[in-house]
């Protein structure tokens, strides 16, 4: 696995990918491990986790260097990425008693009967590129807590992070074999899913990938969580506060280069207000600082990789051909890297890429809509349900339109964004199941019945 820094296009590092020895060697340890880390007290599951907690503040530096080498992350959001990794495990270092503890139901005079939370075992997570740290701690900390053991396929522009990761837990004091990482390629998920070692597995990531693990995995009667793409509305109505709605916007689809699930990507705004938030909004959007990720003041580093800018700038290129207008960027930077700017497209034709496809880039579609109504249907007229973001000084109205929004969490006057406190995941084709909070920690255990007489 070849790393290359996207900023520079620098070959910068080469991995040794597993073979067919690597991989069981670590599927036996994981099993192996399991078999003792079940019985490891709830209690001091929960203090290796603290222990994770303060392992990566105290090195938030070096992981977020890791971050911005491998995949461009501004160093300030790597940082941050790396700070809610630790908030993710004091969350269930401190709640993990109160989300496990047994269920009781009602039962005959004399009985008693409960539902416990037990481990399901191996837990095979496909992780992404984009959140490299963060996708993998909002996994890990619930499911390992729980009394789960871990492999980690790591997306292969990232292996330094995925290293990284194992190398915190064995340092937080988790025994060999809880959590490892298995450096493959993706032709070879399909066989590990199908280890009977392996008893589940979730992944983040696109929809064809999400695809080909539910489908090994259902062969083989396996539980998966799936978090696939999406295509966020962002509804401004004509009571909401635009200047707050443009500033939060331009953050929402140009934070991490616009290479987020959850980004806001199309602009849906009441005519009344259209002119005024659509130049507020570019104003914003021209004002973000792109440049050089090591530099603390930069807001949009590169994109991932030179093929990915290649892929972004098509969609933009067939969009315009088929009539959509560009109000701002639209071309890749002429400089080095794989840079391409926060552009805003405009007058989008039904049907074109950036209508009806992801746009995993700091792209934005603006779409004028003259009645409350629309703005609804045009929220929804997607194949994808994950996120979406909606602004009015009417909380009562904008409660009412997040309850008619096809999607798994709605943000009134606030941008689309995962929290440990509360579930997180999608419908449709964003995929199923959820993380982190109570549910994303129940996703992988046995909810089994015990019944006393």
């Amino acid at each position: 696995m070849n790393v290359v820094n996207p900023a520079t296009g620098e070959r910068i590092a080469t991995y040794e990918e597993a073979g067919d020895e690597a991989v069981e060697r670590t599927l036996a340890d994981a099993e192996r491990a399991f078999e003792s880390w079940r019985e490891r007290p709830l209690a001091e599951r929960e203090e290796l986790l603290a222990s994770a907690a303060e392992v990566l503040r105290e090195n938030e530096r070096e992981y977020a260097e890791l971050m911005r080498r491998e995949m461009g992350k501004p160093i300030a959001q790597a940082e941050s990425e790396v700070e809610k990794c630790a908030w993710v495990c004091d969350h269930y270092a401190e709640h993990a008693h109160a989300y496990l503890e047994d269920d009781h139901h009602p039962s005959p005079p004399g009985t008693a009967v409960k539902t416990v939370h037990e481990p399901l075992g191996v837990v095979l997570a496909v992780m992404p590129w984009n959140f490299p740290f963060w996708q993998v701690f909002r996994f890990l900390a619930p499911s390992l807590t729980a009394g789960n053991v871990g492999v980690l396929k790591h997306a292969s522009n990232v292996p330094g992070c995925a290293e990284a990761i194992e190398d915190i837990l064995l340092e937080a004091g988790y025994p060999e074999g809880v959590f490892q990482s298995l450096l493959v390629p993706s032709d070879r998920v399909d066989d590990i899913i199908a280890d009977e070692r392996v008893r589940a597995a979730t992944l983040t990531g696109s929809g064809p990938a999400g695809r080909a693990v539910a489908s090994a995995a259902s062969e083989h009667l396996k539980k998966t969580v799936l978090e696939l793409g999406g295509s966020d509305p962002f509804v401004v109505l004509d009571d909401a506060d635009l200047a707050a709605a443009a500033e939060t916007g331009a953050w929402a689809r140009n934070l991490n280069g616009g290479q987020s699930c959850i980004a806001a990507k199309r602009f849906v705004v009441h005519t009344d207000i259209y002119d005024d938030f659509l130049d507020r909004f570019v104003a914003e959007v021209e004002s973000l600082a792109v440049g050089d990720p090591t530099d603390e003041a930069t807001e949009v580093g590169p994109q991932a990789s030179a093929d990915l800018l290649a892929t972004l700038h098509e969609q933009v290129a067939a969009s315009v051909e088929a009539g959509a207008t560009v109000r701002t960027g639209g071309e890749p930077m002429d400089r080095e890297g794989a840079f391409y700017p926060p552009t805003v497209l405009t007058d989008v034709p039904e049907g074109c890429p950036a209508d009806t496809e992801e746009l995993f880039g700091p792209v934005a579609a603006v779409y004028e809509v003259d009645v409350e109504g629309a703005g609804v249907e045009r929220a929804n007229d997607t194949e994808f349900g994950l996120g979406a973001s909606v602004w009015t000084e009417d909380r009562d109205r904008g409660e009412r339109l997040a309850r008619r929004i096809d999607a798994g969490c709605v943000y009134i006057n606030q941008l689309t964004k995962s929290d440990p406190r509360v579930p997180f995941g999608g419908v449709k084709e964003s995929g199923y199941g959820r993380e982190l909070s109570e549910a994303g920690m129940k996703e992988f255990v046995n909810r089994k019945t015990v019944w006393i007489e």
